[in-house]
């Protein structure tokens, strides 16, 4: 027999700031099984279930890994529901309606040699002490040595579609052009439908057999042309995209200019009249300068904190929210729009923010949505392969003397105003410049993040932070 937290623990995945990321090579039958009988273990002591959901991303590793968690779901005496490849927010709200678990097969926008797993509870994704209950879970399982066929159920698709065509008239986008950049998106296959029934005319652009890891908090140049390209083209008034799973918007205005993920998220939020929000440190300030919220809570990065947010805020506030710099919307309260109802999900979703915004922009054009916000600009981007521990070891000195650290930084102006440790380090000037360090954590990567008052400074603030911290770290 086999035990869960040894299986786990020799692999070297870890919890990222969503599910569990690691090199394929290191997800094994049996690291998939050790997980997930880790997740269900850990679950069985407070809900009473009799299935268990399944879903995977257009990763070429993601089958394999989904068949091995079905049969260590099967080992247990559970059935396997398996729906295939849906974004991540569809399978969590089709579960959360059936209430019961699920795990989605996926490792987001990372570079297709890692993928990951995801884990929802029958009342909504797993908290970071769920995290800690699964690495140290002693769940003993034999190892798997057959791999288990799956045949795909369709219903997590068509309740995620319908979920939202419902709450809007059938022409509600008449007379739009919508160009969906559907590349290896794991909703692919749902975006045009969904926007065609809400009386959209749909073009579908390049969809790739290969999985292209978009990150929709670092759009790659190439993407940032690609979009003016095909707005001009064709004629588009909206462009929409998403990450790996369909979890994070990626979209774009009339000019084909992609908007930030924490803008947009205001901005739905704003449309949907939401009382009280939880967001990331790294987020705008505008969503607290627009003055267009009762409430608004800082939280470290990753969903599952701002999720942690919602039962506080619930306490108060009618309707709560949260969203990430990434685009992600957490629905964290039951809601009305148009005088519908729709239920909480609080996990991220691309759809729901994007449709929003559509809504919003049918009496001005999204660019003066924008435009009409505080002019308070946002960037971010990131320097790949390099070690975690190499990020805390220069972070850690930082906080020391963060005047000295920009000043190593080879930046002119080094006054600071304010230091902010929440998660990584967030360097106010006196200026009102923000600059923000943070460790990946679903991958080696150094995030920078940063804000200013003007596009041009705030783009200067990160290429320049990026490009001196490789020069001080050789």
């Amino acid at each position: 027999m086999l035990v869960s937290n040894e299986i786990i623990k020799e692999s070297g995945v870890q919890f990222g700031t969503s599910g569990a990321r690691g090199l394929v090579m290191q997800f094994t039958a049996n690291v998939c099984a050790a997980f997930s009988h880790a997740f269900i273990g850990c679950i069985q002591t407070e809900f009473s279930f009799k299935q268990v959901a399944i879903a995977i991303d257009n990763r070429p590793s993601s089958p394999a890994m989904a068949q091995a968690c079905a049969k260590a779901v099967q080992q247990l005496g559970l059935e396997v529901i398996y729906y295939g490849v849906v974004p991540t927010p569809a399978l969590a709200y089709v579960s959360m309606q059936d209430n019961i678990p699920c795990i989605m097969v996926t490792g987001s926008h990372i570079p297709f040699d890692r993928n990951g797993l995801k884990f929802y509870r029958p009342d909504g994704e797993i908290s970071k002490a769920d995290e800690q209950a699964i690495l140290n879970a002693t769940a003993e399982f034999e190892a798997i040595t057959d791999l288990p066929e799956l045949t795909v159920n369709n219903k997590a698709a068509v309740q995620y579609v319908d979920r939202y065509t419902s709450l809007f008239d059938s022409q509600m986008l008449a007379g739009k052009r919508i160009g969906i950049y559907e590349h290896s998106s794991a909703g692919r296959d749902l975006y045009a439908p969904m926007f065609e029934a809400l009386g959209a005319e749909v073009i579908a652009l390049e969809r790739s057999d290969e999985f292209v890891p978009i990150d929709t908090e670092a759009v790659s140049e190439a993407d940032k042309q690609k979009a003016k390209r095909w707005s001009k083209e064709y004629n588009l008034d909206f462009i929409f995209s998403t990450d790996g799973d369909g979890d994070r918007p990626l979209v774009a205005d009339e000019n084909g200019d992609w908007l930030r993920g924490d803008i947009l998220g205001l901005l739905c939020a704003d449309a949907m009249n939401i009382e009280a929000l939880a967001v990331p440190v790294s987020c705008n300030t505008a969503i607290e300068s627009c003055e267009r919220f009762n409430h608004v809570t800082r939280t470290k990065i990753g969903s599952p904190y701002v999720i942690a947010e919602f039962d506080e805020l619930s306490k108060k506030y009618q309707s709560v929210a949260g969203f990430e710099a990434n685009g992600g919307f957490l629905l964290g309260s039951d809601a009305s729009v148009n005088g519908k109802e729709i239920k909480a999900l609080p996990t991220r979703d691309a759809v729901l923010p994007a449709l929003m915004l559509l809504a919003a922009a049918k009496e001005n054009p999204i660019y003066e949505l924008v435009n009409a916000l505080p002019p308070r600009y946002t960037h971010s981007d990131r320097i790949q392969n390099f070690a975690t521990e190499k990020s805390l070891v220069i972070l850690a000195k930082a906080k020391e003397d963060a005047s000295q650290f920009l000043q190593q930084l080879q930046f002119d102006d080094s006054n600071v105003e304010q230091i902010n440790i929440t998660d990584g380090l967030r360097i106010t000037f006196v200026n009102g410049n923000v600059i923000h360090f943070r460790p990946s954590g679903n991958a080696p990567e150094l995030r920078c993040y940063a804000e200013s008052s003007t596009a041009e400074c705030v783009i200067y603030l990160v290429n320049h932070a990026l490009e001196n911290i490789q020069l001080i770290n050789n």
